[in-house]
């Protein structure tokens, strides 16, 4: 009889707990990307491809079915990435700021004056130590 009751108590404290999340308690939804089904179909489109070329090595497409559905999915492709150009062309990614260009920096052996774009343990030129 304890164990029943044990066992209705926690039924009904998870039923409440469950009725008593808020939709703010929840997270955000990921926002959606404007591209993201013509990004999957463009992943299945490669994925045809590889496997259209696995299946003709092995020979199991002629050279005339190979070319045409290759071509076939070629075009295919081509129209989904002029799509995903359409769309991400419209859309402004978030402003960066650019960064500053780094200073170039020369170093020069102090042994044969050989002159070098990065810093080096030893030098190109001579092989002695650049300290």
């Amino acid at each position: 009889m304890m164990l029943l009751a044990a066992a209705v108590l926690l039924i009904a404290l998870t039923v409440l707990f469950t009725f008593s999340i808020r939709a703010k308690d929840m997270p955000a939804p990921e926002p959606v990307s404007p591209t993201r089904h013509l990004d999957e179909r463009r992943a299945a489109i490669y994925e045809n491809l590889r496997d259209l070329q696995f299946e003709y090595r092995v020979g199991k497409l002629s050279d005339t079915d190979y070319q045409q559905t290759k071509l076939g999915l070629q075009k295919e492709l081509a129209g989904v990435l002029s799509e995903i150009e359409k769309v991400t062309s419209g859309v402004k990614p978030p402003s960066k700021p650019a960064p500053a260009p780094a200073p170039k920096v020369v170093l020069t052996c102090p042994h044969c004056d050989a002159k070098f774009a990065k810093p080096m343990k030893f030098c190109g030129e001579c092989g002695k130590a650049m300290s």
